[in-house]
């Protein structure tokens, strides 16, 4: 298995430069040892929206899914905080 690498910002725009330039996608994947799937991502967030960020290139269904899941949690938290508290009220 291959063990996972992280690359700068500058480094993906210039791979991204060298596949636009013309250069073969295999020979940028073979001289910089790089996975197709990595490649290809950063081609695609390049294309879409120029950034390399997870939050830049997320679709509204994303962004949706994810303030639905953090209001989730808040509304679980109440939920609990007021069991406890009708826990404590029912004691007295």
């Amino acid at each position: 298995m291959r063990e996972r690498r992280t690359f700068t910002t500058e480094f993906k725009a210039q791979m991204v430069k060298l596949y636009e330039s013309g250069k073969p996608r295999k020979d940028i994947i073979s001289e910089y040892n790089l996975t197709p799937s990595a490649l290809n991502k950063w081609i695609k967030q390049s294309q879409t929206s120029g950034s390399f960020k997870e939050k830049d290139n997320r679709s509204p269904e994303e962004n949706e899914l994810i303030q639905l899941r953090k209001e989730n949690m808040r509304l679980v938290m109440e939920n609990d905080i007021l069991k406890q508290a009708a826990l404590i009220l029912g004691r007295k």
